[in-house]
C-alpha cells in the first residue's frame, strides 16, 4: 500500500477534478503489476496496474489507495475490471466519498467473489486527496491559504511593497502548490497593486488552473494581465453591472454575481459554486482583507506561511484583517503539521482547528 501511494502521488499535478489514486497488484508475494490515474478521461490506477500484470493477475491481490469505482463515468468501472481479470483480493486504504461510489464498489467486488479489506495507511490516503474528500463530504473545495511574512508577521511594506519576502526557494515551492490546486483565489486590491499572473511556471501541468478574483465593486480592468495568459480568470462580484461586466467578458473572463449586501460577495456561495466546477483544493494568494473574510467565515482549512528571515517594521502590513479580540479563549487555533527550511526560509504548515 505504501508502494501504491507513492505510485497516486505521481498524479498529484494533472488528476484534476479526479482523486490522485494508485494501485500495486501482487502474487505470491511479488510485484505483478503496478499504475496511477494520471488525469481524468484516462485508464484510472487499477486499468494500468491489470495490463501491466496480464494474466498473472488472476488470483492476485491488488493493493489500491482508494475504493475502486463501479459506476459508468468518464470510464467504464474498475470493480468490473478487476473481477474480469480474476482478482482474488482487494486491499483498499480507505472508502470512495463520492456518493455514486460510497461502498458500492466494495459490495460490486463482494459480489463478484472478491475478499475485500478497507482502511490500510488510509490516514495517508486522506492526506492525497483532500480537495476531493472536501468537495464529496462538504459540498465545498478543500481551501489552502498561502502567506509570504516576514519574522515579525508583516506581508508587505506600508506602501505595499512585498518584491520579494522571500527566496528563490520558497518561490519556487508555491509553483508546486499552485500546480495541486485546482484554482486560485486572489482579490481585486492584490489585482489591481501587483496586476499578478497566477499561472503555474516551470511545471508541466497541461492546464492551468482557474483564477477567481473576488471583486466586491466590479473594478477589475480589462487589460489586468491574467487576462491575456492561457486559462480562465472567473471574476465574483457584488455588482450587477451589466455593462462592465460586458466589458471583461469581451476582454475573456467570466463574470459571477454573488451579493450578499452591498459590496460584499456570498463567499460560502462560492464555495458551493467552485466545488459544482469541480475545484477540489483552493489556494488563496491574496491580501489581509480576503484572507481575513475567509478565516472569519470559517472556511480557510489550511495555512502554508513562507516565514522570511528579517523584519519589515510595525506600519508594514498584516497577515490578516480579523478584529481584536477581547478575550484569550477568541483566539483561532491552529494544529502545526510541519515546519521545514525551504532554502533561507521556513515553511510552517497548520490545520485551522474549529
Amino acid at each position: 500500500m505504501a508502494r501504491a501511494l507513492q505510485l497516486a502521488k505521481r498524479g498529484l499535478y494533472t488528476t484534476n477534478p479526479n482523486p490522485r489514486v494508485g494501485c500495486v497488484i501482487v502474487r505470491d508475494g511479488q510485484v505483478v503489476g503496478e499504475g496511477w490515474h494520471a488525469r481524468a478521461g484516462e485508464p484510472h490506477a487499477e486499468v494500468h496496474a491489470l495490463v501491466a500484470a496480464g494474466p498473472q493477475a488472476h488470483g492476485a491481490t491488488a493493493y489500491v489507495t482508494l475504493e475502486p469505482c463501479c459506476h459508468h463515468g468518464r470510464t467504464p468501472p474498475c470493480s468490473e475490471a478487476l473481477a474480469k481479470a480474476g482478482i482474488a483480493r482487494v486491499v483498499a486504504a480507505m472508502p470512495d466519498p463520492n456518493p455514486l461510489v460510497a461502498s458500492q464498489g466494495i459490495t460490486a467486488l463482494e459480489r463478484a467473489g472478491i475478499h475485500v479489506e478497507i482502511g490500510l495507511l488510509q490516514a495517508e490516503s486522506e492526506r492525497l486527496n483532500p480537495g476531493f474528500i472536501s468537495r464529496m463530504t462538504r459540498g465545498r473545495p478543500y481551501l489552502r491559504v498561502k502567506l509570504a511574512v516576514s519574522l515579525d508577521g508583516r506581508t508587505a511594506l506600508a506602501n505595499g511593497e512585498s518584491k520579494w519576502i522571500t527566496g528563490e526557494a520558497a518561490r519556487a515551492d508555491v509553483q508546486r502548490l499552485r500546480a495541486r490546486s485546482s484554482a486560485i483565489l486572489t482579490g481585486i486590491g492584490t489585482v489591481l497593486a501587483d496586476d499578478p499572473s497566477l499561472t503555474v511556471r516551470d511545471l508541466d501541468i497541461g492546464v492551468q488552473p482557474l483564477r477567481v478574483v473576488v471583486d466586491g465593486h466590479l473594478s477589475m480592468r480589462a487589460d489586468a494581465r491574467m487576462l491575456r495568459l492561457p486559462g480562465k480568470t472567473l471574476v465574483v462580484t457584488a455588482e450587477d453591472d451589466a455593462d462592465q461586466a460586458g466589458v471583461l467578458v469581451r476582454a475573456g473572463a467570466e463574470v459571477l454575481v454573488l451579493r450578499a449586501g452591498p459590496g460584499h460577495i456570498d463567499l460560502l456561495e462560492l464555495m458551493r459554486h467552485l466545488a459544482d466546477r469541480e475545484v477540489n483544493e483552493l489556494l488563496v494568494e491574496a491580501g489581509a482583507t480576503v484572507c481575513g473574510s475567509l478565516l472569519q467565515a470559517g472556511l480557510v482549512d489550511e495555512l502554508v506561511v513562507y516565514l522570511a528571515p528579517h523584519l519589515l517594521g510595525d506600519p508594514a502590513r498584516g497577515m490578516f484583517a480579523i478584529p481584536g479580540l477581547e478575550s484569550m479563549q477568541d483566539r483561532i487555533a491552529l494544529d502545526i503539521q510541519d515546519v521545514r527550511a525551504v532554502g533561507r526560509d521556513w515553511r510552517i504548515t497548520a490545520r485551522v482547528t474549529r
